[in-house]
Parts: structure tokens; C-alpha cells; sequence
């Protein structure tokens, strides 16, 4: 597998693109011409071949660009990484999953070797050769959990499992869609997921965590989530609401279809061999307006989802004060016929 990694950035210039083929296997998250609100987990094995499915952790062409956007991030704020004393197990835990992940499935981008405890780590997107010993951290320039996550796409929450909860005890978030891991570490699952609406009432939240606390070692799961966001900008934390917060009140209906984008989270659940921890990775991915819509049955759908999606959500979202545009943007797009099932576009 030959990647052509772009040089593109998430903020100032905004130079970010997807190629074509990374338009076409894009998560469009929609199955049907609605949506609401379920938990709509299902088994990350081996996914479609090419799609964002295929392998454990997707590396695709934004891979050397969202780790240079990252390490701008941590220099601005080093609290988007943070773990609690107890979770250094954990983490060394998630340095091995994806570094047997990436080794395994991008061996032309990624390698391993283990002799014992003596492990050898090469990123060659990255420039990276590494020799160290695994749980001693002495021998790594960061915790693990923070080594591992300064190399890999997404954000990364680190639960800890007991008295029949989920507690967010470690992480590393710089491309978060209005979160704060610096106000949600340490908390449980029901409390982390207090702001959402309408989805306690409906029981989800309950039924996710029965899910998630069974999930087991070798059988991880994964869900789609979804926003929208002006601007291809990966850090959309509360933290720095004051930059892209007032982008919003910038869409006009001449370039919506450029500044408007479908953000997407590829959420992914790991059960961790020895502190017994869930590895929560979260895979944002950023599409404009203009992109999707050359997919004929992404351009009707979403112009269908987001027209009758309930106020409450569009409000949780954050896109109220945008949604005329959206909608009149997409309605261009829209002939009315219907739209096969399933995400994928038709061939």
C-alpha cells in the first residue's frame, strides 16, 4: 500500500483537502434518509477492503499533517493529555495495540520487533527509530499512552472499569467536537454524556454501557457519530471556543459548499489485556459540503437528515444559526428520488 500524505493544515490557511479516493471512502454516517439518536454498535473486525473499516486504526493521507496539527495543540495546551496515576498500565496497554495494529497492518509504513521486553519501534512516516524496554518508562521520551497517541490519527480516551461504570481516567484530545478532557477526566460514563439531549430519556445511554462493559478482548466494536463544523479545524474545543466559535457567523450562501463541513467520528472500543481498561479511540474525519455532494446519495440524504433532524439535536450540534444555509445548500442536490440502504455510495 503506497499513501501520498498530504502537506495541508487545520487552521490559519486552512489547506486541508481529501483526494477523490478519500472522498469516496469517507463515513458517511447516515444509513437512511433519517436520524435519531441509538447505539448503533456493531463488530470492528475486517471492514470493507479500502474503507476506513478495513484495518484496526485507519492511516490514510491526512495521517503526517493531523500529527503536526496535534503536537501545535499540546504545545499551545499540554492538558489535552493527561492520565491519572493508576492508568500507566493502561497505557502501556494501548501503546501495544497499536503498534502491533499499525506493524501488522501497514507493514510498509510501520514495524516492530520484540525481543522480551526489548522492543524496537520504527514510523517512517514520522521519522521515528526507537529502541526501549517495555514498561519502563524511563526508556521513552513520554508516558506511553502519550508516546503512542503523539503517533496516531484521532483522539484517544482511556477508561477505567469498575462498580459497574466507565470512568475517562486518561486521554489524549486535540480534535475534539466541543468537549474538554481537562473538565471530563476523572468523571463516569453518565456523567460525561450529561449534556446530550433527548438520548437518557430513550434509555441509550444505559444500553451502551451494558454493551461496552462486556465488550472483550479480541472483539472490538465501533459506531459512527457525527457534527458539523465551519472550517476543516480539528481542535474545536471549548478551550479555544474564541477561534472558531465566531467562524460560524461567516457562511454566507456563496461559499457554504466550500466552508461547511460534515465532521465524522469513527468511535472504536478495545478491551486492554492487563489493567482491563476500554481504549476509547475517536477518528475524526471532515468533509465539505462540496466534496459530498458529488456523491449523488450522500448530497439527497443528508440534505433529508438535516431538514427534518429535531431542533434539539441541531441545537446540541452547535449548527442552528447555520442550518438555513445547510439545507438550502443541499436542497440543490436533491431530486427526490430515493436512496439506496447502507452508507457506502452506490457503484
Amino acid at each position: 500500500m503506497t499513501i501520498q500524505f498530504n502537506d495541508e493544515t487545520f487552521r490559519d490557511d486552512y489547506s486541508y483537502h481529501n483526494s477523490p479516493a478519500a472522498i469516496r471512502r469517507f463515513p458517511f454516517p447516515f444509513d437512511k434518509d433519517d436520524y435519531m439518536y441509538a447505539v448503533n454498535m456493531e463488530p470492528h473486525g475486517s471492514g470493507r477492503a479500502g474503507s476506513p473499516f478495513e484495518n484496526r486504526f485507519d492511516v490514510d493521507e491526512h495521517y503526517v499533517a493531523e500529527m503536526r496539527d496535534r503536537e501545535i495543540t499540546l504545545k499551545e495546551d499540554p492538558l489535552r493529555c493527561q492520565s491519572l496515576p493508576h492508568m500507566e498500565l493502561a497505557g502501556w496497554d494501548l501503546l501495544e495495540l497499536i503498534m502491533e495494529a499499525k506493524s501488522e497492518d501497514y507493514p510498509e509504513l510501520f514495524s516492530l520487533h520484540r525481543d522480551g521486553d526489548r522492543w524496537h519501534w520504527i514510523n517512517r512516516p514520522l521519522g521515528i527509530d526507537h529502541k526501549f524496554t517495555f514498561l519502563d518508562p524511563t526508556t521513552l521520551p513520554y508516558g506511553p499512552m502519550e508516546y503512542i497517541t503523539r503517533q496516531a490519527q484521532g483522539d484517544f480516551a482511556v477508561l477505567d472499569q469498575r462498580d459497574g461504570n466507565l470512568w475517562m481516567e486518561a486521554g489524549m484530545v486535540t480534535s475534539q467536537a466541543d468537549w474538554s478532557l481537562d473538565f471530563d477526566i476523572g468523571m463516569n460514563f453518565f456523567e460525561w454524556h450529561a449534556p446530550v439531549p433527548l438520548a437518557h430519556e430513550m434509555g441509550i445511554f444505559q444500553r451502551a454501557l451494558k454493551f461496552l462493559l462486556a465488550i472483550q478482548q479480541d472483539a472490538p466494536s465501533r459506531r459512527l457519530n457525527w457534527t458539523m463544523t465551519v472550517n476543516p479545524r480539528l481542535d474545536t474545543s471549548p478551550e479555544n471556543y474564541h477561534k472558531w466559535g465566531p467562524e460560524k457567523r461567516t457562511l454566507t450562501p456563496e461559499n457554504t459548499g466550500e466552508k461547511q463541513y460534515l465532521r465524522v467520528e469513527l468511535q472504536t472500543f478495545f478491551r486492554l489485556p492487563r489493567s482491563n481498561g476500554l481504549a476509547f479511540p475517536i477518528r475524526c474525519y471532515l468533509i465539505s459540503l462540496q466534496d459530498l455532494v458529488t456523491v449523488p446519495k450522500w448530497g439527497r440524504r443528508l440534505h433529508r437528515v438535516i431538514r427534518d433532524l429535531p431542533d434539539e439535536l441541531a441545537e446540541y450540534k452547535g449548527f442552528t444559526v447555520n442550518r438555513p444555509l445547510i439545507v438550502e445548500y443541499l436542497s440543490r442536490f436533491d431530486d427526490g428520488k430515493p436512496t439506496s440502504p447502507g452508507i457506502f455510495p452506490d457503484e
